[in-house]
């Protein structure tokens, strides 16, 4: 019996979650009183990790703790991205947490759909940053994850799935651009890598906005959305204005990530929430990858 033959069509079916690591948990019976002190949601916050699976939250200085379901997924020994969508609240919200124990330093990035009255599909970003606070310990360090431009002049091909990959160009420290390995050939198992394919060649571009947070030294929290797509391909895309986030660790080439997103098809809408592994390598793309214009600047 061939193994890879059997379950190889299968494994290919899981898409970009195919490499995902099992859950992470650790934060079960934990509690985080965090100081949000910087950013778009300044204020007192909580993660309660009540089970393996449910976490209270509040967040902006709330008193009322919600339960939501949490993934959680590790991207070293110290660092957890945690991850929940707010059941029942429509628009569509999604919490993001990067937990960096060894610095208790914290990243909040909250994504919403709906607050653009021209594309109600497009998801916004909007990022805090803090630390943990500690009975007892006063926190002295005045330095906190932040925006940075280190990330700027990268080409790194990124490995989802056996018959997976793309190439990530972060050419801006706004912006990013996707390709394909030059050696890839579309895949007949990988339709919707294909079709994504094709259609970003009618885009003026592959540029879309991006955000990218220093969690540590070798470690980077990047987060892109695919609004452009949106607003110039609409329903003629499956997967509308998803939002991706990834802790790259680049002292390993391997990253956690998740998915948060709408895809329509004949007339339904299904929510995209899916957690992310990938494994990065180096890779050469033309230079014209870090110099071509922003078609969607002035």
């Amino acid at each position: 019996m061939n193994l890879a033959e059997k379950y190889g069509p299968s494994a290919s079916a899981l898409s970009i979650n195919q490499y995902c690591p099992p859950r992470c948990f650790e934060l079960a019976g934990q509690r985080f009183d965090l100081v949000m002190d910087t950013g778009a949601d300044t204020g007192d916050a909580v993660l309660n990790f009540v089970d393996e699976t449910h976490v209270e939250w509040s967040i902006k200085g709330g008193t009322e703790l919600k339960l939501e379901t949490y993934e959680c997924r590790k991207a070293d020994d110290w660092t957890y991205l945690v991850s929940y969508c707010i059941e029942g609240k429509t628009p569509r919200e999604n919490h993001t947490w990067v937990i960096d124990k060894e610095q208790s330093l914290v990243t909040f990035l909250r994504c919403d759909l709906g607050e653009n009255p021209y594309w109600p599909y497009l998801i916004e970003s909007h990022f805090t940053f803090g630390y943990i606070r500690r009975e007892g310990v006063e926190h002295k360090d005045v330095r906190r994850h932040g925006f940075t431009d280190e990330a700027t002049g990268t080409a790194i091909k990124w490995t989802y799935g056996h018959e997976l990959a793309t190439v990530h160009i972060y050419h801006s420290p706004h912006w990013y651009r996707i390709t394909y390995p030059r050696d890839a050939a579309p895949t007949p198992g990988e339709d919707q890598a294909n079709e994504f394919r094709e259609l970003l060649k009618s885009m003026p571009g592959s540029d879309e906005p991006a955000y990218y947070v220093k969690i540590k030294e070798g470690m980077y929290f990047i987060s892109i959305t695919e609004q452009n797509t949106e607003k110039i391909m609409g329903d003629k895309v499956r997967f509308r204005s998803d939002t991706l986030c990834f802790l790259d660790n680049y002292k390993r080439m391997y990253s956690v990530g998740r998915g948060f997103g709408t895809m329509t098809m004949d007339g339904k809408e299904r929510p995209i929430f899916v957690m992310i592994g990938k494994y990065g390598a180096p890779t050469q793309v033309d230079d014209h990858f870090f110099t071509d214009p922003i078609p969607y600047l002035v």
